[in-house]
């Protein structure tokens, strides 16, 4: 099977909910922040349960969503919806080496989706659906801890 980026230990589901930012309507694609960790200032994005993914967490679940399942879905539940064809965690390190500062773009995962449901994509072009939303599992840590 696949290799797991990271251990689980205590899991818990996390979710959180970003606008879409463009699509592509001839091929069907939508494009926006899955997850944000940091805003471009640097200062932390902290979602509607209070929680942060910290950078270095958010890009190895983007590897291993990348590695092991790459299927949108429509509302956490059902068949899938479409596949994911662009993937980029914009880490500071990788805007720096895009030639950036570092300090202009959210750190954070853009991502591209192939909708391939006529009814979901229907949904998204009329501005029905106006957001990528991700529900994880993930390790938790107590704030500090090492």
């Amino acid at each position: 099977s696949a290799p797991r980026f990271g251990q689980m230990s205590e899991s818990v589901t996390l979710s959180g909910e970003f606008a879409v930012a463009k699509t592509d309507d001839d091929a069907q694609v939508v494009f926006g922040w899955a997850s944000v960790s940091q805003k471009a200032d640097g200062s932390d994005v902290w979602d509607s349960d209070n929680e942060n993914v910290p950078p270095e967490d958010l890009e190895l679940a983007a590897y291993d969503f990348v590695l092991n399942s790459r299927e949108a879905g429509a509302d956490h539940q059902g068949p899938s919806v479409g596949q994911l064809v662009e993937s980029l965690v914009t880490t500071v390190e990788k805007q720096q080496a895009l030639g950036l500062t570092g300090n202009e773009l959210p750190v954070g995962w853009w991502v591209g989706y192939h909708i391939e449901d006529p009814s979901v994509w229907a949904s998204v072009k009329s501005g029905e659906r106006l957001m990528f939303s991700i529900d994880a599992t993930a390790e938790m840590e107590p704030a500090g801890a090492a």
